[in-house]
């Protein structure tokens, strides 16, 4: 019965101090005081396009449930477009060499004329 009395009280003192740490003792002025999100410490550069250094550089800063996801967006959409805008210039330059390659290939099938040729 002594043991049962000390275990419940020994209980009960447990609880009290881990409502105080929780609570607060009474020590500060009151709650926690209000703390500025992190943010993304190196964004990408907006002067230029991203390069690989500038990807495997980029950290976004953790937060309670993962990390923040405007930085993320910010960063993904930045990216896409960047990609988007890869992928168009590459179509351009791809169509560009095929008519090239393609005026290249009937002006060699064509004889010149004019250049000692006789009628």
């Amino acid at each position: 019965m002594v043991m049962f009395l000390f275990l419940v009280i020994a209980l009960a003192v447990v609880v009290a101090a881990v409502t105080l740490a929780v609570v607060g003792g009474g020590e500060s002025d009151g709650p926690l005081p209000d703390v500025t999100p992190e943010r993304l410490q190196d964004p990408l550069p907006p002067d230029r396009p991203v390069n690989r250094a500038d990807i495997d550089s980029l950290r976004f800063p953790l937060t309670a449930r993962g990390y923040r996801m405007a930085d993320v967006d910010d960063a993904l959409s930045r990216l896409g477009a960047e990609l988007a805008e890869r992928d168009a210039r590459i179509a351009d330059l791809e169509s560009a060499l095929a008519g090239a390659q393609a005026a290249a290939h009937v002006s060699m099938e064509k004889p010149e004329h004019g250049h000692g040729e006789q009628r």
